[in-house]
């Protein structure tokens, strides 16, 4: 069985279709992981999630902030943005069938020594409190009230880790880091602004993988998110979302003892601007 990791697919069906084409995948013997974010910015987020829901046990996907993003919406709690796309599975009569199987993807995965999350870790935790911190968050996303924690997502604070973290401040933090993290100071506090690649961020604000003392440093982490980043190996991670949505690529990295990238470039079709 041959397991490929995928970066952010936002909606942009036919390039992963043309990729999966291109790595000759098999849904009988081989399993994709993709890095969440399947829908929204792209014009078939419909598609994208019911065909990689369709796959069953072939496919793995953490939540990405965008699929956090339908949810809310679907819910009525959030306002659709402006550019979202998600007309389309909020409209479809399988929207609710959609919806439920999404929320009940995880935040956090891991298998044959590697981990797959979205976006990224505080250097506070290890493989043990990562795992424990993706089950609380799972267990809210779902259960049986999980509408009130998409009542309290949105929002920067609580923007550190502190054991003792409590109620909806604590969850928002968790999923926070799972799902939109990009850089931290020293200490771990997260800085939601700054989106670029790395190089000239404000001085003080470190990519969060690159935080010499942080307790992940020992995981081989797979995340996507950062589309200003790219494709990146090192620190022991492997980044993914090489911006196939803003004209790019979409990448896919078969997994091992080695790893091997594979690439196409974006068809178009997806937004530009």
């Amino acid at each position: 069985m041959a397991v490929y990791a995928i970066g952010d697919v936002q909606g942009c069906f036919d390039d992963l279709k043309r990729l999966l084409d291109k790595i000759r995948f098999d849904p009988v013997k081989d399993q994709l992981w993709f890095v969440g974010d399947l829908v929204n910015r792209g014009p078939k987020s419909l598609e994208t999630l019911s065909f990689v829901k369709s796959l069953g046990s072939s496919a793995i996907s953490v939540l990405g902030n965008h699929d956090l993003h339908l949810i809310a919406t679907a819910l009525g709690i959030r306002k659709p943005h402006r550019k979202d796309t998600l007309q389309d599975i909020i409209k479809s009569p399988h929207c609710d069938e959609l919806i439920d199987w999404l929320r009940h993807c995880p935040l956090f995965y891991h298998d044959n020594g590697y981990c797959l999350l979205h976006a990224g870790l505080p250097p506070q935790w290890d493989f043990k409190k990562t795992k424990q911190m993706a089950a609380e968050a799972e267990a809210i996303l779902q259960g049986e009230n999980y509408r009130e924690f998409f009542n309290h997502m949105y929002g920067d604070e609580p923007s550190s880790w502190h054991e003792d973290l409590q109620g909806m401040a604590r969850i928002r933090f968790i999923v926070n880091c799972f799902t939109r993290m990009r850089y931290c100071d020293g200490n771990g506090v997260l800085d939601m602004e700054y989106k670029q690649a790395p190089g000239r961020q404000p001085e003080g604000l470190y990519p969060w993988f690159q935080l010499a003392d942080r307790k992940s440093v020992d995981m081989k982490i797979i995340f996507g998110h950062w589309s200003t980043l790219g494709f990146y190996a090192g620190d022991n991670c492997f980044a993914l979302d090489t911006g196939c949505l803003w004209g790019g690529e979409l990448t896919a990295l078969k997994l091992g003892k080695s790893v091997k990238r594979t690439s196409i470039s974006c068809a178009g079709e997806c937004e530009i601007a």
